[in-house]
């Protein structure tokens, strides 16, 4: 699968910059001059690597940041904040909203190349965290609406696909019961449905797991990753 990523600018020289490099790089780009074009995207795609500029009409940089960093898909994806503002203080707010590097204009392309390599280990341990892998386990979900015996389709390090008697709306919160292999103890957190399909199946985020369960989750599930 190819790397993709997103470039929002409201300068399209700056635009068409930036994505020859990533080009060149191996990245495909999805290209923005409207910053309000972005926040779609950012809440219904997965990316690589985002490019923001700072000081746009609204919403800002910072602003589609802070949807990022909320958003199910783009929580923990790199992000380049570029601006021409190097004030100490804009800096701090780009990394309060979430930036993960600063590229400052005119843009220089040896070092945004550098920024990309930088962001490729992070890339990788994320694919890895959103990577599906075919596994059947009972899992028991409780919510207000009650519980609900299911079985997982697929699972990944940040969620899972479950089939169902029966759904729950999206948005609602659930408390996971996940059975282990091998009689293990079954591992316990708590998530979100994030969509239904259909009457019988639904798509569950992790929200919370303990440190020492999702140790759990990943010593069961990173030797199926790397083998896919």
């Amino acid at each position: 699968m190819s790397r993709r990523a997103l470039i929002v600018d409201d300068e399209r020289a700056v635009c068409q910059l930036i994505q020859g490099v990533l080009t060149s790089s191996g990245l495909d780009s999805l290209t923005l001059t409207r910053s309000a074009d972005a926040t779609g995207y950012l809440r219904d795609e997965k990316f690589d690597v985002v490019l923001l500029d700072f000081a746009m009409p609204a919403p800002s940089g910072i602003e589609l940041a802070q949807q990022a960093r909320g958003s199910g898909f783009n929580q923990r994806t790199p992000i380049i904040m570029i601006s021409d503002d190097q004030r100490p203080s804009a800096v701090s707010e780009g990394f309060d909203a979430g930036a993960s590097f600063f590229l400052y204009k005119p843009i220089d392309t040896t070092r945004l190349q550098r920024l990309i390599r930088v962001t490729q280990g992070a890339v990788e341990q994320e694919k890895r965290r959103f990577r599906r892998v075919p596994v059947r386990s009972k899992v028991r979900l409780s919510s207000d609406q009650g519980e609900i015996e299911c079985e997982t389709i697929d699972l990944s390090l940040n969620g899972m696909m479950v089939h169902s008697p029966r759904t729950v709306p999206a948005g609602s919160h659930v408390r996971v019961t996940l059975d282990m292999p091998n009689g293990a103890t079954p591992l316990l957190g708590t998530g979100a449905v994030m969509r239904t399909v259909g009457e019988h199946q639904m798509g569950i985020q992790f929200d919370l797991l303990r440190t020492d369960e999702s140790g759990r989750l990943q010593e069961f599930l990173l030797p199926l990753i790397i083998e896919g």
